[in-house]
């Protein structure tokens, strides 16, 4: 069949994602200044969508040996080694070298999935959290709901509360969890609609991991915004980002038991949203401690590069070309026992 050339040209536009320039321009002036070096490698690979990857996620409640070898055929590898500090033999992460993208899965009313893509960055908050079976868990900003799914691959929690205030991705984070997880489970996990900076009043002290992914100027998505007013209006707004993203970590410093221990988590380069949010925390929380997470960074350095010269208790990925991980923040810390 030969199409008119016009909509020929449509199509290649439709699959050649539009870099939006004014994003592009703040992110050159603002990365050149906080990443240095690695501000020109990493701008490759975010301004080129077809070299991104995509990890595969298996589901453990519906688990398949030929997706596994279907997997190993096609060229993909588990993710994480052995010598991780926590790694639950039930979490399965496949990834391959090579960019593209395994077949997603539809959603089917009553049939588990067997797999869920993702960047594969997005289990080291993840992971950092080390929940254990029994556990009360809380995950602040939920939607749309690939680390809650993740968290229930390690552990089966003791209660585990799944959060999102905004309507719409709330009703996205219900169909993804009913997507992967059991009935029993399932309906075992209330997916409440709160203001997530309202949690610590409400549930004072009640939870020994928590969650805060929070709301970001997510880096991939910003770059390809195509309404330029919205585009400007979202760099606008940015600044007022890191507030929230404080208060919500305020909130969950309240709702975290003594001994108890906390993840934040972005998906943004921004010094502003990552350790100065972290830093203000410390600074303020008579009662809140870092944690070392560098020997899990030491563990996942040969899948992931992570920028040089951060704190013990935080990690930033560096997408490369070979390994399009991230951006991906993570920042743990624990809350101290009252004296």
């Amino acid at each position: 069949y030969f199409f008119p050339l016009k909509l020929q040209n449509k199509t290649k536009e439709k699959l050649q994602r539009q870099i939006c320039q004014v994003v592009l321009d703040h992110f050159e002036k603002q990365y050149t200044k906080e990443l240095g070096y690695a501000w020109p490698r990493v701008r490759d690979v975010l301004t080129h969508p077809q070299c991104w990857q995509y990890a595969v996620l298996l589901n453990k409640f519906s688990w398949s040996l030929k997706l596994e070898n279907t997997l190993c055929l096609k060229g993909y590898h588990p993710l994480f080694q052995e010598t991780l500090p926590y790694l639950p033999a039930s979490l399965k992460c496949y990834v391959s070298g090579t960019p593209g993208r395994f077949p997603a899965q539809k959603h089917q009313p009553g049939k588990l999935k067997d797999y869920y893509l993702l960047n594969a960055a997005s289990l080291l908050p993840v992971l950092a959290l080390e929940v254990k079976d029994g556990e009360a868990v809380l995950d602040v900003c939920a939607a749309p709901g690939g680390k809650s799914v993740a968290i229930l691959q390690c552990a089966y929690p003791g209660q585990f509360h799944c959060n999102e205030y905004d309507g719409l991705r709330s009703r996205w984070l219900k169909q993804t969890l009913e997507s992967f997880i059991p009935a029993p489970l399932v309906n075992s996990i209330p997916v409440s609609k709160l203001d997530g900076r309202q949690i610590g009043d409400l549930n004072p002290e009640l939870y020994d991991k928590i969650l805060v992914d929070a709301p970001c100027s997510n880096d991939r998505s910003w770059l390809f915004s195509s309404d330029i007013h919205q585009a400007t209006l979202r760099l606008a707004q940015r600044k007022e980002l890191s507030s929230l993203q404080l208060q919500l970590l305020r909130s969950a410093v309240k709702a975290l038991r003594p001994g108890g221990s906390l993840v934040y988590s972005t998906c943004t380069f921004s010094k502003a949203e990552n350790s100065d949010v972290i830093n203000l925390i410390l600074n303020s929380c008579t009662n809140i401690l870092p944690v070392d997470i560098s020997d899990m960074g030491k563990a996942v350095s040969q899948e992931f590069t992570l920028l040089g010269g951060t704190q013990q208790h935080e990690l930033l990925v560096l997408p490369e070309k070979g390994k399009a991980w991230g951006p991906m923040y993570v920042a743990k810390l624990k809350k101290k026992y009252s004296p």
